[in-house]
């Protein structure tokens, strides 16, 4: 079993930044990529972003330029660094991770975020 925790989360104005943290423990060994997705009301669940365990990053196309994805193999936490807020950001943001099959097995409890204009 992996757990997942994430963090940072909260209310900015448009424009402004946040840092979302997910923090991994448990049997991690069979994690091959981690991932933030978001859901905000009354949408479906969306990929934001990926990195694979080797750091290759994909980024969805809306939050390309604005959106970072990272990690910190040493500390086994991922990171979301969010630039340049808009209104349409605002969802509940969940951490991932994916097991050697492929599947995003793994998920956290989620944490909002909220962007006001």
């Amino acid at each position: 079993q992996v757990q997942l925790v994430e963090s940072g989360g909260g209310l900015v104005q448009a424009g402004g930044s946040l840092r979302l943290s997910c923090a991994a423990s448990g049997n991690i060994f069979g994690i091959n990529a981690m991932g933030w997705y978001r859901q905000a009301p009354g949408k479906q669940r969306e990929l934001v972003a990926t990195i694979t365990s080797g750091g290759n990053t994909n980024h969805a196309d809306s939050v390309k330029g604005r959106f970072t994805i990272s990690r910190d193999n040493a500390n086994n936490t991922v990171y979301l660094q969010m630039n340049g807020l808009k209104p349409e950001d605002t969802a509940v943001y969940y951490c991932a991770a994916r097991d050697s099959w492929l599947i995003w097995k793994y998920w956290g409890q989620g944490t909002q975020v909220t962007v006001s204009s």
